[in-house]
């Protein structure tokens, strides 16, 4: 694993658990949706660096 990478996942996942914590609180949809977006793209983009399928 590469340190971006690693970064990339830990982040998306960091953003994951910020998405939970705000449902619970019901934040307002706008900030749980851009969150969403975001974590998916950290997590794709750590996954895809990894090169798992070279």
């Amino acid at each position: 694993m590469t340190g971006l990478s690693t970064i990339l996942i830990v982040v998306g996942l960091f953003l994951l658990g910020g998405i939970y914590s705000f449902v619970k609180q019901q934040m307002p949809k706008g900030l749980i949706v851009l969150l969403s977006v975001g974590a998916a793209m950290c997590l794709a983009a750590g996954v895809l660096r990894l090169d798992v399928w070279s």
